[in-house]
């Protein structure tokens, strides 16, 4: 008889070395860190530049700066404290150290300006500010405007070069823009109260006893939504841990792990794989501040890479480099990531001229990154993957909330371990981001993306909610025709628009930038091979040439930007 329940297909191919559900640890994720020093206190934890950080280093700075937030900073328990700097070994000690002080870590987007930090210091109530030299005035700008009881009680600054070697290795391709900005030493800002890095670490302070437990606030990522200012997702300790723990089973990690650790810290993927999963592990994260092709390409090598998650986007760039032949990429195994559809024509390359194949998960903010993956034994290309451990997900109409059957199109909603507790001081749109289906009282998180499952379990992302375009009636989701025009030679990038057309209401537009080797390709050359390619209502009747497609800080394609621009455009 079979075990499988009807409503989960997906668990009739769920291989056979993972357990369906976790045992996941009844602890913090700070005695996460405690464990790792212990069993490997001189191994790397992290690599930047050349310059590691062994497990044992890690804690006892975590240590000596969570003493500093409580005795000199004041930081108390549940107290937020926000981060806001690059990728560096910095960034990874801050967050243990705030969760060592029983205290809750607000990761910010390092892209936010002056203007738009203010909100992450008054909506959490943000007491001490962590953050990377060059981006201190944009805090004390922030601080200033703000109206009196609402100040930072004190602002921690980093060099880059804190964690640097004293000299960079000559065979280590690093852009001189890059290397001088890692290097600077811009003067500090007035008006708050700021100590240096180092000197918080030099101070000595011991910390009190760690007191937080797993059902205690240990994160408060912002997501924006689609109205009004970002909104704080709380996540617990437990609701972390689940993740934490699981990706590695999933992707066969360890210690022997080494992986790139390139997506944003700040980001909810790149949190839970090289900051919370790689500890937890004990394995080993070499840093990227920010994305570069060849430095990439050389790191991977030198350092032997075994795991990569990504955005497809990085792949696409990597594939550009005039030298991506000669990187080494043949420890590599296993290779993941989400944020985008991989192309099917980009997947394909990957498998064939360095032998690894790409398998995609899928997961937001609210859900501490994965509910879905692609078991690598078993992906399928430009698809969501299966549940993960413990997780039910359904399709449901958004309108009538009923389930819809296999291959039918309808708002993707999660139940989960990893399903975050609700919105920071916004119980209404808490209230609104769940649901209950067929009269369960299990509470179902809604996704906002549409979406459909196949009859093995395997979820497929049509697009956004929000992003559909209207044509004639006939609805077009731009993700389908930018996966389509990746198989035209010309496309290195694509993000598809609606633009205004007086007689279909909306029309389909390609914004696009072309590969070198094809840099004279012409919009007439795409539009007339769409058109063979897609249904007439689907094809882009409009191409826009461009030597960029704007991005996020952690390399999502910013599809809004160019659809603001282009309605402007529109409207003038």
């Amino acid at each position: 008889m079979s075990t499988v329940p009807a409503d989960r297909p997906h668990l009739a191919h769920w291989p056979k070395r993972l357990p369906r559900e976790l045992v996941v640890p009844d602890t913090t994720l700070w005695f996460n860190l405690e464990v790792a020093a212990r069993r490997y206190p001189d191994k790397p934890a992290y690599v930047f530049f050349g310059r590691e950080l062994g497990y044992g280093e890690l804690q006892r700075q975590a240590e000596a700066l969570a003493g500093w937030l409580q005795q000199v900073a004041g930081v108390k328990r549940g107290d937020r404290v926000a981060l806001y700097l690059q990728n560096c070994p910095q960034f990874v000690v801050a967050c243990y150290a705030v969760l060592r002080a029983d205290a809750v870590v607000v990761p910010v987007n390092p892209m936010n300006k002056a203007e738009e930090f203010g909100h992450y210091i008054t909506d959490p109530e943000t007491r001490v500010v962590v953050c990377s030299a060059d981006l201190a005035a944009n805090v004390a700008q922030a601080d200033a405007a703000l109206p009196s009881g609402q100040h930072l009680a004190h602002l921690l600054v980093t060099r880059y070069d804190d964690a640097l070697p004293e000299r960079f290795d000559p065979d280590l391709p690093v852009p001189q823009t890059m290397a001088q900005w890692l290097r600077a030493d811009p003067p500090l800002p007035q008006g708050l109260p700021v100590t240096r890095w180092n000197d918080a670490l030099a101070a000595g302070h011991a910390p009190r006893p760690h007191t937080a437990g797993p059902d205690d606030l240990a994160l408060l990522p912002y997501t924006s939504g689609t109205t009004g200012l970002p909104k704080g997702c709380m996540h617990t300790h437990r609701t972390l841990m689940h993740n934490t723990v699981g990706g590695g089973q999933f992707g066969f990690g360890g210690p022997e792990a080494v992986s790139l650790g390139v997506v944003p810290l700040f980001h909810i993927t790149g949190m839970v794989y090289s900051v919370l999963g790689s500890v937890y592990l004990g394995g080993t994260v070499v840093l990227m501040p920010r994305w570069d092709r060849e430095l990439a390409g050389v790191l991977m090598s030198r350092h032997r890479v075994t795991h990569w998650t990504c955005i497809p986007t990085m792949i696409i760039d990597l594939f550009a480099s005039p030298n991506y032949r000669s990187f080494d990429l043949s420890r590599l195994r296993y290779l993941s990531g989400g944020g985008a559809a991989m192309p099917q024509a980009v997947a394909q390359r990957l498998l064939d001229e360095f032998g690894v194949a790409f398998a995609e998960g899928y997961g937001l903010t609210e859900t501490a990154a994965p509910t879905h993956a692609n078991p690598p034994e078993r992906a399928k290309l430009q698809c969501l993957g299966m549940p993960i451990y413990g997780t039910d997900s359904r399709v449901i109409d958004p309108l009538t909330l009923e389930e819809l059957p296999p291959g039918e199109v309808g708002e993707i909603v999660t139940h989960g371990p990893m399903v975050f507790t609700g919105y920071w001081r916004h119980p209404e749109a808490t209230a609104e981001a769940f649901v209950r289906i067929n009269g369960d009282d299990k509470l179902f998180f809604r996704t906002g993306d549409l979406g459909r499952m196949d009859e093995e379990g395997y979820f497929f992302l049509t697009d956004r909610l929000k992003r559909m375009i209207n044509a004639s009636g006939f609805k077009v989701w731009p993700a389908e025709v930018e996966l389509m025009l990746y198989k035209h030679p010309a496309v290195q990038e694509a993000c598809i628009i609606a633009s205004r057309d007086a007689y279909r209401g909306e029309s389909v537009k390609a914004v696009i930038v072309r590969r070198d080797d094809h840099a004279a390709a012409t919009a007439e050359e795409i539009i007339d091979w769409a058109r063979e390619q897609m249904a007439a209502y689907k094809y882009p009747r409009v191409v826009e040439f461009v030597d960029v497609l704007p991005k996020s800080g952690a390399g999502k394609v910013l599809w809004r930007v160019l659809q603001e621009r282009e309605n402007r455009r529109s409207a003038g």
